[in-house]
């Protein structure tokens, strides 16, 4: 942790009466430790400064962290705005329903909600496409015999987002090129020049933008097709407060955004873990022969309790999104601080993920603790997905997905008697910021 911090910078000092952490660099702040050793840094805080505490975000500037359970209720307060995260990240996530509050949220959120209910997944036919595009990844693995995991499970996720899109398969390393440039927004420096990442970022978002115009111009031309995009335009066509198109393209950007990084990372947490711990390979096996087929609608998700286990069980272990941007629109009172209006606060969600407070031993990989659990799922639970009105609209097609991965993982390995066995050093190059994933160099051999 002492190299990750700023050793020159050790005074202690107050903001609003609440301590800032010592140790930020000049421009990138505290980001070293928050990328690279994210958890150690919030424990060392809590333990030096008490709950509440600034951290310095580089570019984004200082944002007043709280590690009690009070700053949950912070997702669900209506004097706390979303609008943070589109000053972070304007170029991506404006005008998308994770930027907005109130009633623009409302009204852009009703009116494509449906098309990503059980309901609505089922009739698009998202079930069978995914398990067919699924089966043929896995089995490709099996046929390699060791894969860079995150590399591929990434992969993956890309050629499902861009089956759900429509695109035609000549057309993929196109699409691919472009999503890779749009990535760079998420870093790059606020430099706009010929060659730089905020200038090929921006290029790549206005190309996409062009070609999701253009899906929904088709949309609109064959409304009798199923598919998730038509149905998105369908529903928002016939909403009462339809957004605009630029409304509508954004948040179809946000779905190629949304359900790539954090997904793939899940996806190769999941693979981690029952590399590393063989009785869960078991599990999971059985499971999966018992039932002998990879679930095609959310009707069949319940009969996949391993499955759905390891899904909730690697969310909680391994949050992909780590911490939450908010910005306090009235004075507020969190625990036993007063927070001023228009102060931004950071809420980690990590650290709840973890904690001793909301969950038994909390630092082991347990499946028995969904397995056994006699009561309903809490907003707790389901923190990785957010909670209130920007809960993740996209879950249940993340929860279909990834159970139907685990199940053709397994069909397809045990068939070929295999199991998966890791090759790498799990802590070493993993990153908790702007989203968590393991190391990019992590290998898997399925022997």
């Amino acid at each position: 942790m002492d190299m990750l911090l700023n050793p020159l910078n050790r005074r202690h000092r107050l903001r609003y009466d609440i301590p800032v952490l010592p140790g930020a660099f000049p421009l990138v702040g505290h980001l070293p430790a928050i990328v690279c050793d994210l958890p150690r840094l919030l424990r060392h805080a809590e333990r030096t400064l008490g709950s509440h505490f600034w951290m310095n975000f580089g570019p984004a500037g200082y944002m007043m962290t709280c590690v009690d359970p009070d700053a949950f209720a912070l997702l669900r307060h209506k004097d706390v705005s979303s609008a943070l995260i589109e000053e972070i990240a304007p170029d991506l996530f404006g005008g998308t329903l994770v930027a907005q509050d109130g009633i623009a949220h409302r009204q852009a959120r009703d009116a494509i909600k449906a098309a990503f209910l059980p309901k609505g997944l089922t009739h698009a036919g998202i079930g069978d496409l995914f398990a067919s595009v699924i089966q043929a990844r896995v089995q490709a693995w099996r046929d390699l015999g060791e894969v860079t995991i995150l590399r591929e499970t990434g992969d993956l996720m890309l050629k499902l987002i861009f089956s759900l899109m429509g695109i035609p398969a000549q057309d993929l390393p196109g699409w691919h090129r472009k999503y890779r440039q749009l990535l760079q927004l998420i870093v790059a420096p606020p430099i706009d020049l010929p060659g730089l990442p905020l200038r090929r970022g921006r290029a790549a978002r206005d190309w996409v933008d062009t070609q999701l115009r253009q899906f929904v111009r088709d949309a609109r031309a064959h409304a009798a097709r199923t598919g998730l995009i038509n149905d998105m335009v369908s529903a928002s066509d016939r909403s009462n407060d339809a957004p605009s198109d630029d409304v509508l393209v954004a948040n179809i950007r946000l779905l190629l955004l949304g359900g790539h990084e954090t997904t793939a990372s899940t996806m190769a947490w999941m693979v981690i873990e029952l590399a590393r711990e063989p009785g869960l390979w078991d599990v999971l096996v059985e499971e999966a022969l018992h039932m002998g087929a990879v679930p095609t609608r959310h009707a069949d998700l319940a009969q996949f309790p391993v499955a759905e286990a390891l899904f909730r069980e690697t969310l909680r272990v391994h949050p992909a999104v780590t911490l939450l941007p908010r910005r306090a629109l009235q004075d507020l009172q969190l625990g036993q601080r007063r927070i001023p209006a228009a102060t931004d606060l950071c809420i980690p969600l990590l650290h709840f993920s973890t904690s001793e407070l909301l969950h038994e031993a909390p630092d082991q990989f347990r499946l028995e603790r969904w397995l056994q659990r006699t009561e309903p799922i809490r907003s707790v639970d389901m923190l990785q997905f957010g909670t209130g009105p920007h809960v993740c609209i996209g879950y249940h097609l993340v929860w279909l997905e990834l159970v139907q991965f685990c199940i053709a993982l397994a069909l397809t390995m045990h068939k070929a008697g295999l199991r998966p066995r890791l090759l790498s050093d799990v802590e070493k190059g993993r990153r908790y910021y702007p989203t968590a994933h393991p190391s990019i160099k992590i290998r898997v051999s399925f022997s």
